[in-house]
């Protein structure tokens, strides 16, 4: 009997994109830097994972950031302002989910990302789009850990056949695909409604 896999969205790169990136490259100049330096500061590859696998407090990850950059407080709280104000939500994917939703296909959302991004989805009125809500920073594992994924399955109460993922990197689709979740590796501007519609049924109904 055919049945409507459920569909795992990541969050950013995916629903959430950075559109304008002139906010950072502002603070670049500002510091006298090169493009691109604030941002790798961000995201940096050791208090932006531990923040991401809730090792540490996301007040830390940010006070490492400072320390990083030569900010002064008034200046980190600028930045942390600053930082994400180019981001955008790509609403013909929000549109999409509501039509899943209402479609009654089980939406669930597996992002890697800081304890910052709950209240992120609260204030972007999207929280109640997913079910479950997963963040690896509340889980302390994160993509393309098969740790992460079985989480997001066992709150679906799917087997991994009866599922999608949906990642912008290619390593978290790789990830998912190796427990037979069914990936889609997104890149800006494809339509996935498309690419979703062979997928969607476990049997072409």
């Amino acid at each position: 009997m055919s049945r409507k896999r459920a569909v795992i969205f990541d969050f950013g790169g995916v629903l959430m994109k950075t559109r304008d990136y002139t906010p950072r490259h502002a603070w670049d100049d500002h510091l006298g830097l090169a493009h691109g330096s604030v941002e790798r500061a961000v995201h940096n590859a050791t208090t932006w994972v531990k923040a991401q696998t809730g090792e540490i407090a996301v007040t830390d990850y940010w006070a490492d950031v400072s320390v990083k950059l030569g900010l002064t407080p008034d200046d980190l709280r600028d930045l942390a302002d600053d930082f994400y104000s180019g981001d955008e939500l790509d609403q013909d994917n929000i549109a999409l989910i509501e039509t899943l939703r209402a479609d009654d296909v089980q939406v669930a959302l597996l992002s890697n990302d800081s304890l910052e991004l709950a209240p992120k989805l609260a204030a972007l009125g999207i929280t109640e789009l997913f079910d479950p809500l997963v963040i690896s920073a509340q889980i302390g594992i994160m993509k393309p850990e098969a740790g992460a994924y079985e989480v997001v399955l066992n709150r679906l109460d799917r087997p991994a056949g009866e599922t999608i993922f949906i990642d912008d990197r290619l390593e978290n689709v790789i990830g998912a695909q190796s427990l037979g979740i069914r990936g889609v590796h997104y890149k800006d501007g494809m339509d996935l409604n498309a690419a979703l519609a062979d997928l969607l049924y476990t049997e072409k109904p």
